[in-house]
């Protein structure tokens, strides 16, 4: 579904400030290693279907759980997560049967990806929520999510996704990533200097600020629900309070506590088998270091001065100061 919407974007680009408005009747393509955007091209949505679209490490996995625990009502999922609510542009699986597993299902749908909002068609009858973070927060959580991935895995799988029938003897081999070998320093400042375009890489300061940008131009939309992963930190039962309004979810009042509960960062990392988002598929080491420490502001013991200058000079140059205020927020 191709849908035409007005948008208004936000350019910041060495100083110049340009603003956009243009009625968009195509889909920007997101294609980077692990993610291709036109497998949402066609997608039949259903009313009341939720995406949930952060970058990743911003609280994708806990929003997942969180409208989990709305849809059934009760800690006790019927399913892994992954298997619940599916990362449709994720290139581990044929995309086919990643639609067939989504048209079988008869509970509210709540879908996962990383992609720009300007790469999803837009449905007035789908709520879309995006979660913003301390983007040095991300850094540091994704430099730690790196090490845990079984690399050598995913390739193989989405060679077998490609070329299905030919097993894994022509998948590419295998070596290390450059990036898992990095300090936490060294990781967090090439991620902040990397330049790649978003629509090649999504794993980059630059890439996250264009990702939240996509939906902070539609923040006004009834349909756009934007959660903010220290006010998660902060007030985990009032965020849930408040998406369930959003979303139209009564939930009786006695169900409240232990909903709240199961959502902890602890209750998550005791689940680790069941909630991680490996697809099932084996391509995360050790499951429960996928939830490693939930804390805020441990980019602060690895910055010099001098760095912290530099990373606010660099994301200047690519958002406007109300959406980097946001972002950077300390709730209460």
């Amino acid at each position: 579904m191709r849908n035409a919407h007005k948008q208004s974007h936000t350019f910041r680009n060495s100083g110049l400030v340009i603003k956009l408005t243009q009625m968009t009747t195509h889909l920007a393509r997101y294609l980077t290693p692990m993610e291709d955007s036109s497998r949402w091209d066609g997608f039949q949505f259903r009313p009341g279907d939720i995406v949930i679209n952060s970058p990743a490490k911003c609280g994708t996995t806990w929003t997942q759980m969180i409208c989990a625990l709305l849809v059934f009502q009760t800690p006790q999922l019927p399913a892994p997560l992954s298997s619940l609510s599916p990362w449709i542009d994720m290139l581990v699986r044929p995309k086919q049967e990643v639609w067939d597993h989504l048209a079988a299902q008869r509970h509210r749908r709540f879908i996962k990806t990383h992609i720009p909002l300007d790469g999803i068609p837009a449905d007035p009858r789908v709520t879309y929520i995006t979660v913003g973070r301390d983007p040095r927060d991300v850094a540091i959580s994704l430099r730690s999510h790196g090490k845990n991935l079984k690399r050598d895995v995913i390739r193989r799988l989405i060679h077998q996704a490609a070329h299905p029938g030919n097993g894994a003897a022509d998948a590419p081999v295998d070596g290390h990533d450059e990036r898992d070998l990095l300090d936490e320093r060294t990781y967090l400042l090439r991620w902040v200097d990397n330049d790649d375009s978003p629509f090649v890489n999504l794993d980059s300061l630059r890439a996250l600020i264009w990702t939240q940008s996509r939906a902070w131009v539609r923040r006004e939309e009834p349909n756009v629900i934007l959660l903010h992963y220290a006010e998660l930190s902060e007030d985990l039962a009032g965020q849930m309070r408040r998406l369930a309004e959003r979303l139209d979810i009564e939930i009786d009042e006695s169900k409240w506590p232990e909903l709240v509960e199961a959502a902890t960062f602890q209750q998550m990392r005791n689940r680790a088998t069941e909630l991680a988002p490996d697809e099932q598929l084996g391509y995360i080491r050790d499951r429960e270091r996928f939830f490693r420490s939930g804390k805020s502001g441990q980019w602060q013991q690895f910055l010099t001065v001098e760095d912290r200058a530099h990373y606010d000079r660099r994301i200047a140059e690519f958002a406007e100061p109300d959406l980097l205020e946001w972002l950077h927020h300390e709730p209460g």
